[in-house]
């Protein structure tokens, strides 16, 4: 029997925002205040991040600019990682570099083969201010870093060069969201 309630079942779905909107491309302020509207918030980023399929959501992405994101993302093992962490601070990103298909919920459709390190160690606390480090290797290291990146007001595009980044910009530029 279950003694928690699933992330994002008292959260409402807020729109998305998406590449161009300048809360995705502003730092976001850390968070001082851990009351109710605070857990509010991480219940609405699950119930977004939910709705639109994805394994991580910052809330530059439905305009709240505070360093908070969520993730329900596996690992290259298939082993699930469920959380959320605020003011998160990357503590540790080493190890071989990978190029990997990269998407984002603020993209929706688009992807890019973008860099990354294989392994990422998060710090920072919960809603409640309980310290937390997260530890990540493969895929789910790639989404730390991709949703650390959003807080900094980056988004994927941002860490390519070249020909990848002219054509993910391009097909953004030509999709019906944008």
């Amino acid at each position: 029997m279950r003694n928690k309630s699933i992330p994002g079942s008292a959260g409402r779905v807020r729109p998305l925002r998406m590449l161009g909107d300048p809360t995705l491309h502003a730092p976001c302020e850390p968070v001082t205040d851990f009351g109710p509207s605070l857990a509010r918030l991480v219940e609405d980023l699950f119930a977004t991040m939910y709705r639109a399929n994805g394994v991580g959501l910052a809330a530059n992405q439905i305009g709240v600019p505070l360093r908070v994101f969520v993730y329900d993302c596996p690992d290259d093992e298939d082993v699930r990682h469920l959380g959320h962490i605020v003011n998160p601070r990357p503590v540790v990103t080493d190890g071989v570099t990978v190029r990997g298909a990269e998407g984002c919920l603020s993209l929706p459709g688009l992807e890019a083969g973008t860099e990354r390190f294989d392994h990422a160690v998060v710090e920072g606390v919960t809603v409640d201010g309980e310290p937390v480090r997260i530890d990540g290797t493969g895929f789910f290291a790639r989404c730390l870093q991709h949703e650390c990146d959003h807080l900094e007001g980056l988004v994927y595009p941002d860490r390519l060069t070249g020909w990848r980044k002219a054509k993910v910009l391009r097909a953004a530029r030509r999709a019906s969201w944008s």
